[in-house]
């Protein structure tokens, strides 16, 4: 559990539920009534997992976020809601210090530049002493010093806090990382109510993020070094949504193998920088391995120059993209030069699902009851049998029937069959009731105990469509020219417009492979979890726009399962001359008509 970055902040918001600062005046009565009798949080677990920021990652994040000495800063309204021991509070008085005397203004002018906040005394006093100490060795005098280092830290619950308010122009900092199970119930209870974006089994620095961003001035920014899960897990669903309805993305730089804390952690930072502002070009870096403090100014300077070109080495690599991804789906991951392609090409061309093509994805029949529902001969009435298509049946990449059968209970209408007309799939399903009636299906329905979890939709088994394995290294499209039922652990494409070989040809490319990479689950030992929302996701050109040969050179690219050959082709039908990532080469994109 990592408590924080910039020291002992951990527990700042034990939770990591809150999100905005306001919930509401209903909202605000119940928080009323919880606080006073909230359980404390153990300090050992507070203690957890400190972690230090190093100083270097510290400036790096103040200079990208435009706390700047040039700036005046005792007129500004800067917040660290998790201060630790003073990482980042250390390097805020070190700038509001020097902007003072840039400004010619007194250091008591900064008395509430700064708002930092920790729920632990010891933390509050640690971070007092170094803000005053940073003030005493660059000359002001002590009484001074010590006035402006007590007013700037207070010892609360940033989540819960009601001193915290709109009208910020800053936050910055490193959020706690702990896991909300890890709360005590009560204060669990009153961050969720604190902060709506807190969803499921969520962390606490989604509170963190939610509460900030709310607390924004317009202009204002948030900068945070924290785990980048939030962008793609389930649990920051709500808080990617606040932050395309009212905010825009800056920058992101993600630092998953950068030595940026005082000790070795697996947390998966990055840096993020996030405005009250409408969406504008956003910059995504890569901050590799080799990434160290001498090349913090050099990155500085390449954000800085709106007309900076891509680059790409050992130490990081950085884009710029016209806009950040539109919605609360999880947003794609990938190098700066894969996020530019996607984005690119998501401006240019439609999704695969769409309703102008009559192109559908879908996924097969759950039963919940496999061993039951599934047979390779069963004695019912033969109507009641339906071929159904299995991953097994996938793997050459030709469809090759195992001769798998659902024993279905379903009629052409989407109804339950009247087991008293059919008395052999009767027979068969009272053999097996007591395992029918277990499941959860039927204890929600009792009177259709033998139904599947799933209805069967009669219409798509005689029509041609795509299958796709839900687990793969690589995207794997297989023809059923019709006659099968896809099993459930196998998604399906159908469409009105199509030829299917070609799209098929399409989607065995590279270009299709990129879409899901960035956006599917990775399992252990590198399997993608190939699932509808993620093939729904990759952009297709209108099946018009190519033209013959290149349709022909696709559907033989399928046929004979030719990833690289359908890769050439794919380049060409989407206009991509310099493909990145996605074959050897260098970066970029052209841009072009659909």
């Amino acid at each position: 559990m990592l408590m924080g970055a910039a020291g002992r902040r951990a527990v700042l918001c034990s939770s990591g539920e809150c999100g905005g600062g306001h919930a509401g005046k209903m909202g605000r009565l119940v928080l009323g009534e919880m606080l006073m009798p909230l359980s404390a949080i153990p300090a050992e677990s507070v203690e957890h997992g400190e972690v230090f920021t190093r100083r270097w990652i510290v400036d790096l994040i103040l200079d990208l976020a435009g706390y700047t000495a040039d700036r005046d800063l005792a007129a500004l309204v800067a917040v660290e809601p998790a201060s630790g021991e003073g990482a980042f509070l250390a390097a805020m008085a070190a700038r509001v210090s020097a902007s003072c005397r840039k400004h010619d203004r007194s250091l008591l002018d900064a008395k509430h530049a700064v708002r930092a906040f920790d729920l632990l005394a010891p933390n509050v006093a640690a971070s007092r002493r170094l803000a005053r100490d940073v003030f005493v060795e660059d000359g002001w005098p002590l009484p001074e010093a010590r006035e402006v280092a007590t007013a700037w830290v207070r010892q609360g619950d940033y989540l819960l806090d009601t001193h915290v308010d709109s009208g910020v122009d800053l936050v910055v900092g490193n959020p706690p990382y702990v896991r909300l199970e890890d709360v005590p119930a009560d204060r669990m209870l009153a961050y969720r109510a604190a902060c709506p974006t807190m969803t499921g089994r969520s962390d606490l620095y989604v509170g963190f993020y939610e509460r900030g961003l709310r607390s924004l001035k317009p202009g204002g920014a948030l900068a945070f070094i924290c785990a980048d899960r939030w962008m793609r897990n389930q649990y920051g669903r709500q808080l990617r949504e606040l932050i395309v309805a009212g905010y825009s993305v800056d920058v992101t730089v993600t630092m998953h193998d950068v030595d940026a804390f005082e000790e070795q952690v697996s947390a998966y930072p990055a840096i993020t920088v996030l405005r009250r502002a409408p969406q504008g070009a956003a910059v995504v870096a890569d901050a590799r391995r080799g990434f160290t403090a001498p090349d913090a100014p050099e990155l500085l300077e390449w954000v800085a120059d709106r007309e900076s070109r891509p680059r790409a080495d050992d130490r990081y690599e950085i884009a710029r993209l016209p806009h950040w991804f539109d919605g609360g789906d999880s947003w794609p991951a990938g190098s700066p030069s894969r996020l530019a392609l996607i984005e690119d090409l998501n401006d240019r061309f439609p999704p695969l699902q769409d309703a102008a093509t009559g192109t559908r994805v879908g996924i097969g029949v759950a039963t919940g009851a496999d061993s039951v529902f599934i047979t390779t001969g069963a004695d019912v009435e033969p109507g009641q049998l339906l071929p159904l298509s299995m991953v097994r049946d996938t793997t050459s990449g030709t469809l090759r029937w195992s001769g798998h059968y659902l024993v279905n209970p379903w009629n052409a209408d989407g109804q339950l069959v009247n087991l008293d007309a059919l008395p052999r799939l009767q027979a068969y399903y009272q053999r097996h009731a007591a395992a029918l009636k277990r499941r959860h299906v039927a204890g929600k329905q009792p009177a259709h105990w033998y139904r599947t979890i799933d209805k069967v939709d009669h219409s798509l088994v005689e029509r041609p469509k795509l299958l796709f394995p839900d687990m793969k290294n690589a995207i794997h499209p297989v023809l059923d020219e019709g006659g099968f039922y896809p099993h459930h652990n196998l998604y399906y494409i159908i469409s009105a417009t199509w030829d299917l070989r070609v799209l098929g040809g399409l989607l065995l490319s590279r270009v299709a492979q990129a879409f899901v990479e960035a956006y599917a689950v990775r399992m252990r030992g590198g399997t993608l979890r190939f699932q509808a929302q993620y093939l729904r996701r990759i952009r297709v050109p209108r099946p018009e726009a190519i033209s013959a040969a290149d349709r022909a050179a696709l559907a033989t690219a399928f046929d004979k399962r030719d990833s690289r050959a359908a890769t050439e082709v794919a380049l060409r039908v989407y206009g991509i001359d310099k493909p990145g990532d996605l074959i050897d080469g260098p970066a970029g994109v052209r841009g072009g008509n659909p």
